[in-house]
């Protein structure tokens, strides 16, 4: 009989997160070329394998014909144009059932051995539930886009990747339980802080993604003001009523996304200050410190990625550095949290 929540255990999880974090590179490529409504239908055997010869080709291209992208964008496409959006959502989706297939059977078989305590199981319970979810909210995203107008909505964009941000957060989470079983002395009011500055960047994380959806990117590529020397461009508060701006006008949201990046730099600049004044274990000090690193390189990241009119493949590393800094900013709120 092998211990309960051995090593195999959190190797699963990880191994888990390492997919996730795979996840939202293609989907971040899959947004940034325009990919994501190459594949209108959702099969889920049978769509694991992509299109075989020109028959078949032919046929997924005429479906694509069908819906408004095609109709008001990519008129022009040629069959081997499609295939090349067609391939990134495609890979998009495989990785999504290869992640349901690494955390279920290996889940059961945990399960049917014994190797989880009944905490686990529970925990466990819950990552499939997420992850279910995640793909749940990729199909409900890509639905909105297929209807009349060829861009899908920016709130459910905002849902699947969030939701894909915290399922991998939870699964660390998991994982470093069983890493770190021994509670410890917590400072409570350092911990808040430590809250307050996870909950500002999942914020901005979520305002990254409305810009993703948006295309806000494309506006206002001057930095640190806006266009004609601005510091709040007329157009970021055009809309009535006010609130609107915050959440549907591109350039209100790109305003905002700019002032909660140095307010999530300030935020982590406090936390590596105040922790001066503690007793830090090996791990916390590495936490913060990588911390503080993420969050500067992350702020760079966005910067020239303005600046350079988003590139693909700046925009890409700019999601990845988000991933970075919320694994950061989990494993540092872990080990002030337990």
């Amino acid at each position: 009989m092998k211990t309960k929540d051995n090593k195999s255990v959190i190797y699963w999880l990880f191994s888990g997160c390492f997919l996730i974090f795979i996840m939202v590179i293609v989907g971040g490529i899959t947004r940034l070329t325009d990919s994501g409504l190459s594949i209108s239908n959702y099969k889920l055997l049978t769509g694991t394998i992509p299109p075989i010869g020109d028959l078949q080709w032919q046929e997924a291209f005429d479906l694509y014909q069908k819906h408004p992208e095609f109709k008001h964008y990519n008129s022009h496409f040629t069959i081997d144009d499609f295939k090349s959006i067609y391939f990134w959502e495609w890979f998009h989706r495989l990785i999504g059932r290869v992640i349901g297939l690494v955390f279920f059977f290996p889940f059961v078989y945990f399960l049917i051995t014994k190797q989880l305590t009944k905490s686990t199981i529970k925990k466990s319970i819950v990552l499939l539930c997420l992850g279910g979810f995640q793909g749940f909210l990729g199909w409900y995203m890509v639905k909105s886009g297929l209807v009349d107008m060829p861009d899908v909505s920016h709130f459910r964009l905002a849902a699947h990747l969030t939701a894909a941000f915290l399922t991998f957060a939870a699964t660390l989470w998991v994982a470093l339980d069983l890493i770190y079983p021994n509670k410890k002395w917590v400072n409570s009011k350092y911990r808040n802080l430590i809250i307050v500055t996870y909950i500002v960047l999942l914020i901005q994380i979520i305002y990254g993604a409305f810009i993703a959806g948006l295309k806000a990117g494309l506006l206002h590529n001057h930095w640190p003001l806006m266009n004609e020397g601005k510091f709040m461009h007329p157009t970021v508060y055009v809309l009535e009523p006010f609130y609107k701006n915050l959440i549907e006008n591109p350039s209100g949201i790109q305003f905002v996304h700019r002032m909660l990046a140095y307010v999530v730099v300030g935020l982590i600049v406090l936390l590596w200050f105040k922790s001066k004044k503690l007793r830090l274990t090996i791990s916390q000090k590495r936490a913060i410190n990588a911390l503080l690193v993420l969050v500067l390189f992350q702020f760079t990241l966005g910067v020239f990625t303005l600046l350079l009119y988003v590139p693909v493949w700046l925009g890409v590393l700019h999601q990845v550095g988000a991933f970075f800094l919320l694994a950061a900013m989990t494993f540092m709120l872990h080990r002030f949290s337990k």
